[in-house]
């Protein structure tokens, strides 16, 4: 049974070793100039004014972490949604409770104005 997964475990195992093979050489052979106009940020070919690095307000991060809370949820409907004829009753009452918290979760967080963005 576990010959099964030889070929699997071999991929990984090459695919590791060849990418921290490639980041030591190039490490170790790659050219190192760094001078002020390359470590500048480059921003459409203009220069930049003020400075070139601003801290992120974390109500972005909230509103990036609450997408793929929801995101995520939702691929659980292509499941339900196939075998939605075996199912029967049980299996839609079921999705309408998986949808009810769903949507509390959706109302709270409106609630809570972390969908605001300004």
């Amino acid at each position: 049974m576990l010959t099964d997964y030889l070929p699997i475990a071999v991929l990984l195992a090459v695919a590791v070793v060849l990418a921290v093979l490639v980041i030591i050489i190039g490490h170790a052979f790659g050219p190192r100039r760094p001078t002020r106009r390359k470590l500048e940020a480059y921003e459409s070919g203009m220069r930049t004014i003020g400075p070139s690095v601003r801290r992120m307000p974390v109500r972005f991060y909230l509103i990036a972490v609450l997408f793929i809370l929801f995101d995520i949820e939702v691929v659980f409907f292509l499941p339900w949604a196939v075998t939605f004829r075996q199912l029967g009753v049980y299996g839609f009452v079921q999705m309408l409770v998986f949808v009810g918290i769903l949507l509390a979760g959706y109302v709270w967080v409106w609630k809570k104005g972390a969908l605001e963005w300004e």
